[in-house]
């Protein structure tokens, strides 16, 4: 697809979060955590508006000063622990929609992955482009190696799995990292899913910096570290 689209990003940052406390809002170096979300998206071409849907006036607030949308504070029955950032998601796609028009595409950035580049989300935006708008999903690659897997006997573990017998030993795999998703706002409502159902574009992201997902104080403390 060589035409232009529109992609809107969406970044949801409610106010409770039980691990660390106002994460949202922290400062990460010289900038709230948020900000650096905000910052990575911003100014890039197929990007339409970046909307921060949050529960929490501070965090809105602050979103505002680094030049997101928040146009509304997030309704209390989708800013609880249990909710999924699809239905988050759909709520502001909905919202954007109604008022803007149709987008071809919907970004979500996690705040909690402050040190994706914006080189990545281009690159993750392009392969939407090129690739008849399949899902994009940020991810790391590991390896399905079974050379050491073993199993539990009367006396101890036994190896079950080396190279020898099995064909997919060096087989890549990838895990999901959280910092990257797109794609298309009609896959979104009708599947409920980011992944969508069938096949996915994987935007692999090998920088160990530009894979630190904040969850946990450790989490936290590993980032400062690489600043």
């Amino acid at each position: 697809m060589d035409r232009p689209i529109k992609i809107l990003a969406v970044i949801p940052a409610r106010s409770g979060s039980k691990r660390i406390p106002g994460k949202n809002k922290r400062l990460l170096g010289d900038k709230p955590l948020i900000a650096w979300s905000i910052e990575s998206a911003k100014g890039l071409h197929d990007i339409c508006d970046i909307l921060v849907t949050t529960d929490d006036p501070d965090i809105a607030k602050i979103s505002q000063n680094y030049g997101a949308l928040v146009p509304w504070m997030r309704p209390k029955e989708l800013s609880g622990d249990l909710v999924s950032s699809v239905d988050v998601a759909i709520h502001a796609l909905n919202w954007y929609e109604n008022r803007s028009g149709p987008v071809d595409g919907l970004m979500l950035l996690q705040p909690t992955s402050p040190f994706r580049s914006k080189e990545k989300i281009i690159e993750g935006i392009n392969d939407f482009k090129q690739n008849d708008l399949l899902p994009v999903i940020g991810v790391n690659e590991i390896k399905v190696g079974f050379k050491w897997v073993f199993s539990p006997n009367d006396n101890g573990i036994v190896k079950i799995k080396d190279k020898t017998n099995n064909p997919n030993f060096d087989k890549p795999a990838y895990v999901v990292n959280g910092s990257f998703y797109l794609i298309t706002p009609d896959k979104l409502r009708k599947e409920k899913c980011f992944s969508g159902d069938g096949t996915i574009k994987t935007l692999i992201i090998s920088s160990l910096k530009d894979s630190i997902d904040i969850d946990t104080e450790f989490d936290w403390k590993c980032a400062v570290s690489v600043l």
